[in-house]
C-alpha cells in the first residue's frame, strides 16, 4: 500500500444520516431503553507525496551558529579594502563588512562574528570541513567551485576582472610586451588558471612565479623578482596602495577574465544559503529604496511602501520565513548599512583603495546590482 496517513473520524450522529440513506449503522437500544449511536470509523488514504519534506541538513548551520553564539567567517587578511588586518589587529574591508551584516541579521549584533583568515589554497577545505560557517574572501564564482568543491555561491557582491600591473618605468603597455618575461601570481586561484589560458591563446611565452599568498606574491614583485604581477583588478588597486611608491606602478588597460566575487556556503543546508543570499539582497534593496543606517529609524516609523515595510519587519513575517527574527533586514541596515555605505566605506572616493563602482552600481544606474522583491 505504501506510506499512508490514516485519519480516524468519529462521526457522532452521522450514522443516523447514513442509516437513512441505506448505509452505515442504525441506532441501537440498550436493555434500559437508552439509545446509543454507533460511531462509524472512516479511513482516508492520503498519498505520501503530499507530505512536506525537509531536506537533510536543513537548518543545521543556523542552529550551530546560534548555539555557539557567534558566526565564524573565513576572510582575507592581506587585501586592503576587502579583507585586511590593521595595526590595531582589527579587521576591515568590503568582504569583512558582509560578515558583520550576516551577524546582524542572525543575532541583531554585528559584533558577534569571529574572523578566520584563510589563504587561497586552504579556504575551500576550511569551508568543507566546517572550520568556517561561510567564506567571504574575494572568491570567484566558477562551475567547478559550484560543483566539485561542494559549495554554493550567493548573489555576486562585486563584479571584477583580472588585470596586470607592471613598473611604470618598464615601458610595458600590452600583454605581448611580457613575452619571455616572468609574472608573479598566487597559487590556488582562478588568477593562475586565467593567466595560463590568456597567454596560451595569445601565443605568449612567459614564466609564472607562483606564491602561496598575496603578501609573498606582491613582495616578490616589489623586489623585482618578476616583470609583472596579476590578480583581480580590485586586488591590484588595493595592493598598489601599500607599495613603497604607488605611483611607480601602472595597471595595464586590459581585462583578462570575468571575476564575479561573492560569499560561498556549503552544499546541503538550503536555509543557510537563503539567509546568506538575502543578506546580500537586503543591502542592495536598501540602497535602491534610499534607506541608510542614518535614516532607517525614521523610514521605519513612517513607511507606507509595502516592500519597504516587509524589508524592515513591519509586516509579512519575512524574517520568520528565513528562520530569523522579522527585524533581520532592519538590523543589517541599522548596524552595518546598505550596499552603497559598505562600498564607500571600503572602496569609495575617500579611501586609498578607491574603485569606481562601474558594474557594481544598481541596475537603475547602469550597473548589475539587482535584488529580487521582498515578498
Amino acid at each position: 500500500m505504501g506510506k499512508t496517513l490514516w485519519i480516524v473520524s468519529f462521526l457522532l450522529g452521522a450514522s443516523l444520516v447514513l442509516a437513512a440513506c441505506g448505509g452505515g449503522t442504525a441506532p441501537e437500544s440498550t436493555s434500559n431503553g437508552e439509545t446509543i449511536t454507533v460511531v462509524e470509523t472512516v479511513v482516508v488514504e492520503v498519498p505520501a507525496e503530499s507530505a512536506v519534506s525537509v531536506p537533510a541538513g536543513f537548518g543545521v548551520t543556523l542552529e550551530t551558529v546560534r548555539a555557539r553564539g557567534n558566526l565564524i567567517c573565513g576572510v582575507n587578511s592581506q587585501v586592503p579594502g576587502f579583507g585586511y588586518v590593521g595595526a590595531d589587529g582589527g579587521y576591515s574591508g568590503f568582504d569583512v563588512d558582509y560578515c558583520r551584516a550576516l551577524a546582524a541579521a542572525i543575532f541583531g549584533d554585528a559584533s558577534k562574528v569571529e574572523f578566520r583568515p584563510v589563504t587561497a589554497a586552504e579556504r575551500f577545505t576550511a569551508l568543507q570541513s566546517g572550520e568556517i560557517d561561510i567564506l567571504s574572501r574575494n572568491t570567484t564564482w566558477s562551475l567547478v567551485r559550484d560543483t566539485e568543491l561542494g559549495g554554493n555561491f550567493t548573489a555576486t557582491t562585486f563584479y571584477d576582472g583580472q588585470g596586470m600591473m607592471v613598473p611604470t618605468e618598464s615601458g610595458i603597455t600590452t600583454l605581448q610586451d611580457l613575452a619571455g618575461g616572468t609574472v608573479c601570481v598566487q597559487t590556488g586561484t582562478t588568477t593562475e588558471l586565467n593567466l595560463a589560458d590568456v597567454m596560451a591563446s595569445l601565443g605568449i611565452d612567459y614564466t609564472p612565479a607562483v606564491f602561496e599568498d598575496a603578501d609573498s606574491t606582491f613582495a616578490a614583485y616589489a623586489e623585482g623578482r618578476c616583470d609583472a604581477v596579476t590578480t583581480d583588478k580590485s586586488g591590484l588597486i588595493s595592493r598598489r596602495t601599500v607599495l613603497t611608491d604607488p605611483s611607480a606602478h601602472v595597471i595595464l588597460d586590459v581585462t583578462m577574465s570575468k571575476e564575479p566575487l561573492g560569499p560561498m556556503v556549503r552544499h546541503g543546508d538550503d536555509q543557510w544559503f537563503d539567509i546568506a543570499q538575502w543578506t546580500v539582497f537586503a543591502m542592495i534593496a536598501a540602497e535602491e529604496f534610499g534607506i541608510t543606517s542614518a535614516n532607517v529609524d525614521s523610514v521605519r516609523s513612517s513607511a507606507t511602501n509595502p516592500e519597504v515595510m516587509r524589508l524592515l519587519g513591519l509586516e509579512g513575517e519575512m524574517g520568520l520565513k528565513l528562520g530569523l527574527n522579522n527585524d533581520w533586514g532592519y538590523n543589517i541596515i541599522k548596524l552595518v548599512g546598505n550596499y552603497e555605505e559598505v562600498y564607500n566605506r571600503n572602496l569609495g572616493p575617500d579611501t586609498p583603495t578607491y574603485i569606481p563602482r562601474g558594474y557594481n552600481s544598481l541596475y537603475t544606474e547602469g550597473g548589475l546590482l539587482y535584488a529580487p522583491p521582498v515578498r
